[in-house]
Formats: structure tokens, sequence, C-alpha cells
């Protein structure tokens, strides 16, 4: 799977997505520009000591990710999440390959970008005393519906997870 997000100002919540990507196997794509340094305190302190690990991509804008990612891979969906979107997350089936865009804290996806894409567009169900859920949770509830939709391939699903620091 892939997790796309599109300007993102938050460092703690791109240093959460990280770690959720680290743990799932999921590539994390950057579309710049960034609210924060990558090499930031922030970022550090919300996943940061898992950022080796993570498979992250820039781009310097939103054509440069379709480009080097859609336009040679005609068979990946790219899902975008947007709380305008009429179709709920659940409703759409994932393949591996696809991408689940989120924009920006403050503005989510923008305009232009939705209107080429909506029926790809998608939504969390929520009630209506908030504009929106918290970014990085937002891209945990519908990566792990995706992943769920994929059985979790290749992820560990029976038994405890074994750390070689638990003493029993």
């Amino acid at each position: 799977m892939n997790i796309v997000l599109h300007q993102p100002e938050i460092p703690a919540n791109t240093g959460n997505i990280g770690r959720t990507c680290v743990a799932t196997g999921t590539v994390l794509h950057l579309i710049e520009p960034l609210g924060f340094r990558l090499t930031g305190k922030e970022l550090r302190r919300a996943g940061m000591d898992y950022w080796e690990h993570l498979d992250v991509r820039r781009y310097m804008n939103y054509d440069e990710f379709v480009e080097k990612n859609l336009a040679c891979n005609p068979r990946a969906k790219l899902w975008m999440a947007t709380t305008k979107a009429k179709t709920i997350y659940t409703k759409v089936h994932y393949d591996a390959d696809d991408y689940i865009m989120f924009g920006k804290e403050s503005a989510g996806i923008p305009e232009e970008i939705l209107v080429e894409h909506e029926e790809n567009c998608i939504r969390i169900p929520m009630l209506d005393k908030i504009r929106s859920l918290n970014l990085s949770n937002s891209v945990s509830i519908v990566l792990y519906e995706a992943l769920r939709q994929q059985q979790f391939a290749g992820m560990q699903m029976e038994g405890a997870l074994h750390h070689k620091e638990w003493k029993m």
C-alpha cells in the first residue's frame, strides 16, 4: 500500500504516520511544500526513531508525484480522503498497489485535484460537530481497512508478538 500526504503541516502527524507505515510495510509519499523539516526534533519525537526503516519518497509537487507513480502504473488507483466525498471508505476495494492521499491539516486536498478524481474520493463517517479527524488518526483508519481487505498480507496475525526484551 501507499500513503500520500499532500503538503503536510504538522510534524507530529507525519511522524505518527511514518511510524504506522513502518509497522505495516507501507510506502509514505510526501508532496511538498512540507510545513516542517524532516530533520526536526518534533518529527523525531513522534516516530523518527523508526524513520530509518521507512520507505519515504518526496516530490516537489503533485504533478511530479503523478508522473513518477501513476503514469507508469495504470492499474493503481489514487484514492482521495476528504470530508467532501459521498463514498464511505469501507465501500471501495483497495488493491495492494493503490495510493491513498490525504491533504494538509488546515485545508485538505486542493479542490482542483479532488474535482479530477471525484469518483475516487472517500470519507470517514463522523458527526457534524467537528470539521475533521486528526490526520494521523484518519490515515490509520483508512490504511487498516485497506490492509484488512488484503487480509493483512505479510503481517503477523496469529498469537502474541514476540519481543526479545519481554520476560514472562
